[in-house]
């Protein structure tokens, strides 16, 4: 019951209480819901390098998700800018085949 009338003046402040990895953390922003989901977003990956790592130094395996979240951003943004320039290629073939059809309706 002290947990939750804690978390109701936290975020009545602005303030989001979070655990991570066992650790609580006092976080601010405007959406708490969403600092909610990176929270467990962080803890997921913290947790899965710990089960894969064989330290149990807090601070490696932090950094050790971050890298992994890293990656993670990385690999989306080369998507992202793959599928920008795949969007322009099929915008210049729109074209091309536009004008081809334009001609063919003054010549025909």
């Amino acid at each position: 019951m002290a947990d939750t009338r804690e978390n109701q003046l936290t975020q009545a402040s602005g303030s989001v209480r979070v655990e991570i990895f066992d650790q609580a953390y006092n976080l601010r922003g405007s959406d708490p819901e969403y600092i909610n989901r990176l929270a467990e977003y962080v803890d997921t990956k913290i947790r899965a390098v710990a089960q894969q790592a064989s330290t149990v130094d807090s601070t490696r395996l932090a950094v050790l998700a971050a890298l992994n979240i890293a990656d993670e951003l990385l690999m989306l943004k080369r998507k992202y800018e793959a599928s920008g320039d795949i969007t322009q290629r099929a915008s210049h073939l729109a074209g091309a085949l536009d004008e081809i059809l334009a001609e063919s309706r003054l010549a025909g």
